[in-house]
């Protein structure tokens, strides 16, 4: 592509006359000049016309820049809805040098993003086991997939700030609790769309993990960065704090303490949490207090990402963090360094999950664009059976991208990601969620709305209904079936809800990364009061 050349003629030749004894010197250092600059001055008067009262012309040529890598002759970025690699860098998407993320063959992943493990021939006694009790258990013909496709309702700037977790409620299907960069906690009904809450005075900042307690599905546990353990009633909103890491204040980054990972093992009675600093704590739930020392599970200084108990059996761990490792645990040998096996990765693990009917299966979200299955927990273990490529190495200013399964999956293969690299649909560039069969890497659905331009990293899958929630910036969106959504709506029934101020009036707001876009959208029903959303049990089962 030429660039055009720009012409700058002199106004009045009393600028050459006052700066005659410096063209002498530009004229030397020309030369020099033209290597360097990515803009080159080219001169085009001799130096025997120098003397002469005539103005010259100066001829400006514009030429390529790449931010990337500093060089000249090419370009880097996004072009229009298309982002444009640099082709001195590997593939961003595959991380593999020889091409960009325009020509990536792993870029449409349907079968062609999986990486397979080499063949493991060996045979155990824990493999016969699985193959005569486990395996029987898991359907051999895959159930039809039915995939929530179209924005059923939502609420736009639900939080001040971006959503970092999502949580049904275990007993009320119309329920759905999300936890946001501040700290907050909102309890939404998204049938009845207009009766939400958000409670703010629970956490200082980001409520990082959400979990029920099977026993009581009346209080929600969270774990925040500000170093608490919180138990909340959803009814009234009040709060007792179980753990505080930092009962001095702020003392410096280096002793601040944040805590990340979070589940509960009801059969054992037990709360886990995990910080920023590799460390493992303890909580009793029958009397609220923490119980033991803290045992580092990960490298001294690393942040433990995620924690997840096993479907069936409490005693197995899973854990995983920024140490490059995913680590499987016995909570009845729990010591530091005493791990059942270690699951290696490149880079970061966002998130590390069982399987969630049979347990028999790992899944993990690496910051290397890459999710790693492993079929059996009972086979070996020295590498995944399968390596799926898929684009969510960002988390600056978002919430880490987590693959989650579908809990109501009896295959155990469906699983739901956000999307970093976008689309280019119309013009616009959208970021899909992405549905992907994890037995074949085969792309099975990839789910947007022309309205929705912002990135959703937090998705997760109702346990119950075909229902997808996704949390975009400091939105909240319910997907459903269209076919669903369609009999489901009835005359001119708006379900979007528009909180805080969007338009121009008011005070001007800190633009950030954090805050959406989602303006395009309006509600009918801003004159409506917001409702406290009822908790009443409504079982598994609809009226």
């Amino acid at each position: 592509m030429s660039f055009p050349k720009v012409v700058i003629e002199r106004d009045t030749d009393s600028e050459e006359e006052s700066s005659s004894e410096e063209e002498n010197d530009q004229v030397d250092d020309h030369q020099s000049e033209e290597e360097d600059d990515d803009q080159v001055v080219e001169n085009d008067a001799s130096t025997s016309t120098l003397g002469k009262t005539k103005t010259q012309p100066i001829t400006i040529s514009l030429k390529k820049f790449c931010k990337v890598c500093k060089r000249l002759g090419h370009e880097a970025g996004f072009r229009g809805a298309t982002y444009i690699d640099c082709p001195m860098k590997p593939c961003f998407l595959c991380k593999m040098p020889g091409h960009t993320t325009v020509s990536c063959p792993h870029r449409v992943a349907t079968e062609y993003g999986v990486i397979p493990a080499p063949c493991k021939g060996t045979r155990n006694s824990l493999e016969y086991v699985f193959a005569r009790q486990l395996r029987p258990h898991i359907p051999a013909i895959k159930p039809t997939v039915v995939i929530p496709d179209q924005v059923n309702c939502a609420v736009i700037r639900y939080h001040s700030r971006r959503v970092t977790c999502l949580e049904f409620h275990p007993t009320n299907n119309n329920i759905l609790l999300s936890g946001d960069k501040k700290g907050q906690l909102g309890v939404w009904d998204f049938r009845r769309v207009h009766e939400k809450t958000v409670y703010g005075n629970i956490h200082g900042c980001i409520l990082n993990n959400m979990k029920f307690n099977q026993t009581n599905d009346g209080t929600v546990y969270g774990a925040s960065s500000d170093g608490t353990i919180s138990c909340t009633d959803l009814e009234t909103g009040m709060s007792i704090g179980l753990m505080d890491l930092n009962p001095n204040g702020w003392q410096g980054p280096s002793s601040w303490r944040m805590l990340y990972g979070l589940d509960i093992n009801s059969q054992r009675g037990i709360l886990l949490a995990a910080d920023n600093f590799g460390s493992l704590y303890m909580v009793d739930l029958r009397s609220n207090r923490s119980t033991g020392d803290s045992v580092l599970i990960h490298k001294k200084g690393s942040k433990v990402t995620g924690l997840h108990f096993h479907p069936h059996q409490p005693d197995l761990l899973l854990s995983c963090g920024n140490d490059h490792f995913a680590r499987i645990w016995d909570m009845r040998k729990l010591e530091a360094g005493s791990s059942i096996y270690d699951l290696p990765h490149n880079r970061v693990v966002n998130s590390a999950y069982f399987s969630p009917q049979s347990g028999s299966k790992i899944l993990t979200t690496s910051q290397d664009n890459r999710l790693r299955v492993w079929d059996s927990i009972f086979g070996n273990l020295d590498s995944p059976s399968r390596e799926i490529v898929h684009s969510h190495d960002f988390n600056r200013h978002l919430t880490p991208f987590r693959a989650e399964w579908d809990p109501k999956d009896p295959s155990e293969c469906l699983v739901v990601v956000g999307r970093y690299i976008s689309e280019n649909y119309n013009g616009a560039a959208l970021h899909p969620i992405d549905f992907i069969d994890i037995s074949s890497g085969q792309l099975v659905a990839a789910v947007m709305d022309p309205n929705i331009t912002t990135i959703s990293p937090v998705n997760k899958l109702h346990p119950r209904e075909d229902v997808l929630a996704s949390g975009s910036s400091s939105s909240i969106f319910i997907w459903r079936p269209k076919e669903k959504f369609e009999s489901e709506l009835r005359g001119d029934e708006k379900r979007i809800v528009l909180c805080g101020k969007g338009g121009k009036g008011g005070k001007k707001r800190r633009q950030s990364d954090d805050e959406s876009d989602d303006d395009m959208y309006s509600s009918k029903g801003k004159s409506l009061k917001t409702k406290k959303p009822s908790l009443k049990s409504t079982s598994h089962g609809r009226k």
